[in-house]
């Protein structure tokens, strides 16, 4: 029996000002704020992740704006690509004509993609394997589980979970959550964070000693 040591073990990632992406990402046309990561394999096209964000191993985003400190698991899927079921055929070729030698491509099919963004708040979970579809925006604060899939807009703080997601509970009460998006913690500066991140573990601390 051979033991194993350690073969192709992450690195340790001292995060910064650039944003951390590995080789075998495929990033286009999209913009990193500071200390944000990105996992292996992970493609990224037309999107924004914002500070502090990470995003894990295998996923997929298009055409979405990523708030701060949002937690985005391994294998998630944001902002799929889909076929017009509506016509009589689903293949790509209608509207990727010059792969087949068809023609040009369909630029108002592309656009019509372009225009439902999908929008994802500050200080968010998205679970391992998730998927969110077009033009769906999801608030600050949300848990969304492993493997659901979203249909619809998410409500801050809410928790949603299943195929067609569904709000399962809220993380708070109506009044906390106020408190926390009047704090907005997330746009403290991080000389900000650094000093404050104990009070960011307890609720009842954080919001007496930062709600007005």
């Amino acid at each position: 029996m051979t033991k194993i040591e350690s073969i192709n073990k992450k690195e340790n990632i001292k995060l910064g000002i650039k944003p951390y992406i590995p080789n075998n990402a495929i990033i286009e046309n999209s913009y990193f704020g500071k200390y944000t990561e990105v996992g292996q394999f992970s493609n990224i096209l037309d999107s924004t992740l914002d500070d502090y964000s990470y995003i894990s191993e295998y996923t997929q985003i298009y055409n979405t704006f990523i708030g701060k400190f949002s937690n985005i698991a391994a294998q998630v899927r944001i902002n799929p690509g889909f076929h017009p079921y509506e016509m009589p055929c689903q293949h790509h070729f209608l509207y990727r004509k010059g792969m087949y030698g068809f023609g040009e491509d369909d630029k108002a099919f592309f656009n019509f993609r372009k225009v439902q963004k999908v929008i994802i708040g500050h200080d968010t979970w998205i679970g391992h394997g998730a998927v969110i579809m077009p033009g769906v925006k999801v608030g600050n604060g949300a848990i969304i589980g492993s493997n659901a899939v979203v249909t619809k807009d998410v409500p801050p703080y809410a928790i949603v979970a299943g195929v067609s997601a569904k709000i399962l509970k809220y993380r708070f009460s109506k009044d906390i959550i106020d408190k926390i998006e009047e704090i907005a913690w997330w746009n403290w500066s991080h000389e900000e964070i650094k000093e404050r991140i104990d009070d960011l573990k307890d609720i009842r601390t954080f919001i007496y000693k930062y709600s007005k």
